[in-house]
């Protein structure tokens, strides 16, 4: 049976994560597809088609994505390569400290191009990328024509 894993689950969002994929057929093919939604409702994603290795598993830091939004290997690829389902959208965290983004990892057989799979994935998982961490302090800064946050560690 096939799973998806990130690790670490939660994280910050300037820190490296790790995906892994294991129970494939080995030479399967496959689209892992990251995605997530804003705070205004947009949807964002990105999709990588790999082929799994002699041992059944895809490992984006190791295995070079064959197309999809990029190609190579770039262990971060499905974060960093997220797109916008609208034009003119981009992606803003707005509310650094009260909610993560949440980044749904999916798994699907064969090369998925549409926008919306119409197969059910094959595993799933998700992964929280926080902009401030625990403990930290956030203070407006309000002070004549000078506007701004101070984050103060715990």
């Amino acid at each position: 049976m096939a799973e998806v894993r990130v690790s670490p689950e939660r994280s910050l969002a300037d820190r490296p994560v790790r995906v892994r994929v294991r129970g494939l057929c080995p030479g399967q093919a496959v689209t892992l597809r990251a995605s997530l939604t804003d705070e205004q409702g947009e949807e964002f994603q990105a999709r990588a088609f790999f082929r799994a290795n002699q041992e059944g598993e895809v490992d984006p830091g190791c295995h070079p994505a064959l197309g999809g939004s990029y190609s190579g290997v770039w262990p971060m690829g499905l974060l960093w390569a997220l797109q916008p389902n609208s034009l003119f959208r981009r992606l803003v965290k707005r509310d650094v400290a009260g909610s993560p983004f949440r980044v749904r990892l999916q798994l699907f057989n064969g090369v998925q191009l549409d926008t919306e799979p119409r197969d059910r994935p094959l595993a799933s998982c998700e992964a929280e990328r926080w902009y401030v961490g625990p403990g930290v302090q956030r203070v407006p800064v309000k002070e004549g024509r000078v506007r701004g946050a101070l984050f103060l560690p715990p």
